[in-house]
């Protein structure tokens, strides 16, 4: 396995492949930045709730269950307010970013004459708009969102996705790449089917 500490230098490893799949969350942009783009939109839609979004993310550093938290605290604690709180958070339109460098990666790849794919897990609503916030429909040949199959059964390590990949475009699992910063699941149906698999250490990520 090949580790790199910088996305874009994952250009540097795919010479070999003709299908190069990328994660989304944590490897094209900041998982951070979709959570305090999160709380920001709670805080937004709740104006009289003075200094909640600080007190999530507080939560969330602590590795708690922030909304939960952040509601106790301030001793407005209610199921329905919890909901809703809940409910923006997963389908808000996010202020996020790709990794700089990411755009001008994906078009060399391109350039190259490869595929590109995306395989990523999470709610389909949440994920669908980190990929129109991020334009990557435009830069991305293939997108699966793994629960869109049909359940949270198909999230990684599943090898749906990526024999799903394989079948449309008819390349060998050997000329199929994926990239992804998760240790724990990217890599094993990558592994089981004969693909290559770069590890993006994100020093800044969730997982690390």
């Amino acid at each position: 396995m090949i580790t790199i500490d910088k996305i874009t230098d994952a250009v540097k490893y795919v010479t070999e492949y003709k299908l190069v799949i990328f994660d989304l969350d944590d490897t094209l942009y900041s998982e951070k930045e979709y959570v305090r783009s999160g709380y920001k939109a709670i805080a937004d839609a709740f104006p009289e709730f003075c200094g909640i979004e600080q007190k999530m993310w507080n939560a969330f550093e602590q590795r708690l269950n922030a909304i939960d938290v952040a509601l106790n605290e301030m001793g407005i604690y209610d199921e329905g307010i919890h909901r809703e709180c809940l409910k923006i958070y997963r389908e808000h339109c996010p202020q996020i970013m790709l990794y700089d460098g990411v755009r001008e990666m994906l078009q060399t790849i391109r350039d190259q004459s490869k595929i590109i794919g995306l395989i990523t897990d999470g709610r389909p609503k949440g994920q669908r708009n980190k990929i129109q916030a991020l334009s990557l429909e435009e830069m991305v040949d293939h997108i699966i969102i793994t629960d869109e199959l049909g359940g949270v059964q198909y999230r990684k390590p599943n090898e749906m996705a990526f024999k799903i990949m394989q079948d449309t475009y008819k390349i060998p699992f050997e000329k199929m790449v994926y990239i992804g910063d998760n240790q724990s699941k990217d890599f094993i149906a990558p592994q089981k089917l004969g693909m290559g698999y770069i590890y993006f250490l994100n020093s800044n990520g969730l997982y690390v």
